[in-house]
């Protein structure tokens, strides 16, 4: 805490005055550019590796970067708070892409992959279970092999929530972007998935190039 509250004294001294404009702006009016739904580590900032600004991302952040499913009636069939931040994005705020972003050496993947039945707190035992997909595709041998199991589970966990994400309504409706990424702590490379290869790759110049020409399609 001590450190967070000599950083707001911080803000206020040196940089407070340069987004005077932004926040006046901001405080009308939120328009994001995309719903960011990433794992609550607090290694993973993608103010830091995507350097975003205030208003640019509509932020969820839960353990695993988990999406609780949707039903037949494209209704979360048990978690309300990553649900209402779907329909709130797509519905109010109007974007038109969703991130879904996992990271290597994930708490939640590694717990998961040691078996859920083995986690000691109640509530993340239950709450991992939105992965629990994933970690069968893991057990079949699916993922990167050039990868440890934690983060192959972490990767293949990605995937399994763009799918949970496309079970809801206001998604089918709507039709976003949507787009696994992978955070790598220890390179500080962000990754996307590539379908053509069927491996997540660094996003560089030429991978860049390629999501861009995609999305103007």
């Amino acid at each position: 805490m001590r450190k967070l509250v000599q950083g707001i004294v911080d803000f206020r001294k040196g940089r407070r005055p340069d987004y005077a404009e932004t926040f006046a702006r901001l405080a009308l009016r939120q328009k994001p550019d995309a719903l960011y739904i990433a794992c609550s580590d607090s290694r993973v900032q993608a103010n830091v590796f995507a350097s975003t600004e205030p208003g640019d991302l509509f932020v969820v952040r839960n353990p695993g970067n988990l999406v609780s499913p949707a039903g037949p009636d494209g209704k979360s069939i048990s978690d309300e708070s990553e649900a209402a931040a779907i329909e709130f994005a797509l519905d109010v705020l109007e974007v038109r892409d969703i991130i879904v972003c996992g990271h290597s050496g994930c708490g939640a993947m590694a717990a998961l992959a040691a078996g859920r039945e083995n986690v000691r707190w109640p509530h993340l035992r239950s709450w991992l279970r939105h992965g629990d997909a994933a970690a069968e595709r893991l057990r079949h041998g699916e993922g990167d092999p050039e990868r440890t199991p934690q983060d192959r589970l972490s990767q293949l966990n990605v995937l399994l929530q763009l799918e949970h994400l496309r079970s809801y309504e206001p998604v089918r409706r709507r039709a976003p972007g949507l787009h696994p990424w992978w955070f790598e702590i220890a390179t500080a490379e962000v990754h996307a998935w590539d379908a053509g290869l069927g491996r997540f790759r660094a996003i560089d110049d030429d991978h860049a190039a390629q999501i861009l020409q995609r999305m103007k399609r």
